[in-house]
C-alpha cells in the first residue's frame, strides 16, 4: 500500500495543498483540528505532516519555475511550515530541510531568489528552537558557499555570512576548531618553473638592470606562491623542511618588497622631476594614483600568472595583503610557542577544551625570535606610505588582529557564556537609592566653600579713627636686596629641606624687585640673570645713578601722597556717611 494512502497522511496531504492558496494561520488551525479529532499519537502526526509537505513541496519544485510569478504557492507552503514549527507541531528543523532541498535544486541565480526569501522571514524563522535548527541553517548555508565563486559572486557570499552572523548568538561555539583542521581545498596553482629566464628580444629597450631585476623575479616566482600552501595549513611549518622554506621564503619576499618600494619612490620622486621628464618611465607610475584606485582594486583571487608578477610586485595593495597573511600565520606560530602556551595554562587545566593544536606541537625558543623579527620588519614596512596612509593601515591592521586574538582565547577558554544575567529589581533599587545619596551629598552647598574667607571683621564695629591708619609700606630696590642677602646668609646653614624652600623665597623677592624697577629702570634687569650680579642693582641704586634713585624716591613718595589722599576721601565719605545716619534717626 503506498504511503499517500494511509489516512492520517491523506488527511494533511489535503491541509498541506490548502497551504498553498490560504494564509498559514487557516493552516494552524485546520491541523490542530485533526489532531484533536484523532486519536493518533503525537509523533504520528509529526511523521505525517512531514511527508503529506515534503511531497507536496518535491511535485511543486519539479513543476514551477523560480524565476515566475507562479512559483508564489512554494514560498505560501513554507510559511505554513514555518509556523507549524514554531508551534511544535511537526519537527522543528523541517523548514530549513526543505530549504535545504530546495538550494540543492536551483542553479546560482535561483539560488538568489530563495536567500530573499530566507532573510525576510529570518527573524521569524530563528526565533523559536533555533537550537534544533541550528545545524541544518549551518549546513545549507556552508554547502552555498561551496558553490559560490568568490571572485564573481562575492556580494552574495557576504550576504550569506551575514546571514549567518545574524541568525546564530554572538557566543555560539560553532566557529570552534577543536580538531585543529584547516580548509586545504583552496589551493592556489601557479606556473610551472622554467629552467632558464625566457628569451628577450633584442631590439628591446632592456638596461643591465631590467635584466637583472627580471632574473631575481624569475628565481623568486615559485619560491613567492609556494607559500601558499603553507598559508593554508600552517599545521606544516612544525616540520622542520616546511619551516626552513617557510623562513627562506619570507625573507626573500621583503627583500623584494623592499627593493620594489625604494624604486617605485624613486620613479615617483623622477616623474615630479621637470629636469628628468625624458628619462625612461618605470613600472612604479601605475601607483602615482593609488589614493583613487585602491577602492576598487578588491580581488578574493590572486592572479598567478607568470607575465603578471611583475605587475603584481609593483601594486601596493598587493604587498599588503600578502603580508596582512603572514601577519596571521605569525601570531598563529607565538600562540603556539612556550610564552603562548603559559599563558593559557590555567584555562586547559579548568575547560579542557583546548584545540589539539596546543598539544601536539610547541614552537622553538629559536623560530620564536624569527617570528618576533620578521613581525617587527612587516609592520615597519607596513607602516611606510603616502604619509600618514600607512601608519592608519598598520593601526587597522592590529586591530582587527588583536580582536582576533581575544576571540582565539575566548574559545580556548571554552567559549564561556557573553551575555550576562538581568540584575534582580532590588540591586537596582538599592544601587538608585545609593546613586541618589551620592548626587545629592555631592551638590550639597558646602560649610566653608574653598577659597572663602571668614567674615567675621563685619560684625565688628571700629570706630572712624581706624581709617586713618597707614598702608603698608611699599618695599624699595634696597630693602628687597638686604632681605635677599639675609637670604644667602641663613642658606649656608640650612639643610636640604630648608635650603629648597630659601632658595624658591629668594627668587620670589627677586622677581618681585625687578618688577618694582620695570618702570623707568628696565635696563637694571639687562644685568641680572638666573638670580646672579646683584651688586649691578644696588650699585647702580647707590653712586652710578643718583638720578634713577631720586627717581624711585620721587615715585614712591608719589604712591604714598595718593593713598594719602585715598586716605582723607575715605574718611571723609565715612564722616558724611555717620552724619547722615544721624539726620535720619533724628527726623524718625
Amino acid at each position: 500500500m503506498s504511503i499517500t494512502k494511509i489516512p492520517l497522511v491523506s488527511t494533511y496531504r489535503q491541509v498541506a495543498e490548502a497551504a498553498t492558496r490560504s494564509e498559514a494561520g487557516q493552516i494552524l488551525e485546520q491541523v490542530r483540528s485533526v489532531r484533536a479529532n484523532n486519536a493518533e499519537p503525537g509523533p504520528a502526526h509529526s511523521l505525517a505532516i512531514d511527508t503529506s509537505f515534503r511531497e507536496l513541496f518535491v511535485e511543486l519544485i519539479a513543476s514551477l519555475d523560480i524565476e515566475n510569478d507562479d512559483f508564489s504557492p512554494v514560498w505560501s507552503l513554507f510559511d505554513s511550515i514555518n509556523l507549524l514549527c514554531d508551534n511544535e507541531l511537526c519537527e522543528s528543523a523541517l523548514g530549513f530541510w526543505l530549504v535545504e532541498d530546495l538550494l540543492d535544486s536551483q542553479t546560482i541565480h535561483g539560488c538568489r531568489e530563495v536567500f530573499n526569501y530566507l532573510e525576510s522571514r529570518r527573524e521569524r524563522m530563528t526565533k523559536v528552537n533555533f537550537a534544533q535548527k541550528h545545524l541544518p541553517v549551518l549546513r545549507c548555508c556552508n554547502e552555498l558557499l561551496r558553490r559560490l565563486s568568490r571572485a564573481e559572486d562575492t556580494v552574495f557570499c557576504g550576504r550569506v555570512f551575514i546571514y549567518l552572523f545574524q541568525s546564530f548568538p554572538l557566543g555560539d561555539k560553532s566557529s570552534v576548531n577543536l580538531r585543529g583542521e584547516f580548509h586545504l581545498e583552496n589551493v592556489t596553482a601557479y606556473d610551472e618553473i622554467q629552467p632558464k629566464l625566457d628569451h628577450v628580444d633584442d631590439s628591446m629597450d632592456l638596461d643591465g638592470q631590467d635584466k637583472r631585476e627580471q632574473a631575481d623575479l624569475h628565481h623568486l616566482y615559485p619560491v613567492f606562491w609556494s607559500l601558499q600552501s603553507l598559508f593554508s595549513s600552517p599545521t606544516k611549518l612544525f616540520e622542520v623542511d616546511s619551516m626552513q622554506q617557510f623562513k627562506d621564503g619570507m625573507n626573500k619576499t621583503m627583500a623584494c618588497f623592499t627593493n620594489v618600494a625604494q624604486n617605485t619612490a624613486t620613479a615617483a620622486a623622477t616623474a615630479q622631476d621637470p629636469d628628468k621628464k625624458g628619462l625612461k618611465r618605470k613600472r612604479g607610475d601605475i601607483n602615482k594614483n593609488h589614493t583613487e584606485l585602491n577602492a576598487s582594486a578588491f580581488n578574493p583571487k590572486y592572479l598567478t600568472n607568470r607575465d603578471l608578477f611583475d605587475l603584481e610586485l609593483h601594486d601596493i595593495d598587493f604587498r599588503r595583503h600578502i603580508l596582512v597573511q603572514a601577519l596571521i600565520l605569525l601570531d598563529f606560530l607565538l600562540s603556539l610557542s612556550a610564552q603562548g602556551k603559559a599563558k593559557l595554562s590555567n584555562i586547559k587545566e579548568k575547560k579542557g577544551t583546548m584545540s589539539a593544536l596546543y598539544d601536539k606541537y610547541t614552537l622553538s625558543e629559536e623560530d620564536r625570535t624569527w617570528v618576533l623579527d620578521t613581525r617587527k620588519d612587516i609592520e615597519r614596512y607596513l607602516e611606510e606610505g603616502n604619509g600618514t596612509e600607512g601608519r592608519y593601515y598598520l593601526r587597522m591592521v592590529n586591530m582587527v588582529l588583536s580582536r582576533d586574538r581575544n576571540w582565539a582565547f575566548w574559545k580556548a577558554e571554552g567559549c564561556p557564556p557573553i551575555s550576562r544575567e538581568p540584575v534582580e529589581p532590588s540591586i537596582e533599587q538599592e544601587s538608585q537609592s545609593s546613586l541618589q545619596k551620592i548626587s545629592s551629598s555631592a551638590n550639597a552647598p558646602l560649610p566653608r566653600p574653598a577659597g572663602a574667607g571668614q567674615l567675621e571683621f563685619l560684625s565688628n564695629s571700629e570706630p572712624i579713627e581706624a581709617l586713618k591708619k597707614k598702608r603698608p609700606h611699599i618695599p624699595t630696590l634696597e630693602d628687597y636686596y638686604k632681605s635677599i642677602q639675609t637670604d644667602e646668609l641663613d642658606l649656608d646653614f640650612a639643610t636640604e629641606e630648608e635650603k629648597k624652600e630659601i632658595e624658591e623665597r629668594t627668587a620670589g623677592k627677586l622677581w618681585r624687585a625687578l618688577r618694582s624697577a620695570r618702570g623707568k629702570r628696565f635696563a637694571l634687569c639687562e644685568e641680572i640673570k638666573n638670580g646672579e650680579n646683584l651688586d649691578a642693582l644696588i650699585g647702580k641704586v647707590k653712586g652710578e645713578d643718583k638720578q634713577g634713585q631720586e627717581q624711585d624716591q620721587e615715585q614712591v613718595q608719589q604712591q604714598q601722597d595718593m593713598q594719602d589722599q585715598d586716605h582723607d576721601q575715605e574718611q571723609t565719605g565715612a564722616v558724611a556717611i555717620e552724619v547722615e545716619a544721624e539726620e535720619v534717626k533724628q527726623e524718625a
